[in-house]
């Protein structure tokens, strides 16, 4: 695909301890050239894994947008996340709306985005971060 503009690729987790219970994202973020040019996690409250895992890619979107990107490639280890901003899965859950809706509006600020689900194993170093970060409590 031709694109122009700065491409960045996303990386992002988010997990609680409990469901809801204490919670962390991670997130990772490359250049076109695989360099990291930013990451970071942290603590955010008391949530459920699908909240962090939004909250995660709410804070990458927004680190792709501070660091000029008009284009993102978004790497997700959640299905239910992946599949719910693809539009192949319906946001039941009332505590996912709007987090669901914040994700939408971001998007929005990008030329262009893709949206990849991949197993954890694939989202190692975000991963990481968010285990850290959740060890620490």
């Amino acid at each position: 695909m031709n694109r122009s503009g700065k491409s960045l690729v996303l990386y992002s987790d988010g997990s609680s301890l409990g469901n809801p219970g204490p919670a962390a994202i991670g997130v990772v973020m490359l250049d076109g050239a695989g360099t990291t040019v930013g990451q970071f996690s942290e603590r955010i409250g008391k949530a459920t894994s699908n909240q962090a895992e939004y909250r995660a890619l709410i804070a990458g979107l927004e680190l792709a947008l501070k660091l000029g990107a008009k284009h993102v490639d978004i790497n997700l280890d959640s299905e239910l996340v992946a599949k719910q901003l693809k539009g192949e899965y319906k946001v039941r859950n009332a505590g996912l709306k709007p987090l669901f809706h914040k994700a939408n509006q971001l998007l929005k600020e990008f030329d262009s985005f893709s949206i990849a689900h991949l197993p954890r194993r694939k989202n190692k170093r975000a991963h990481e971060l968010v285990r850290q970060r959740l060890g620490a409590l």
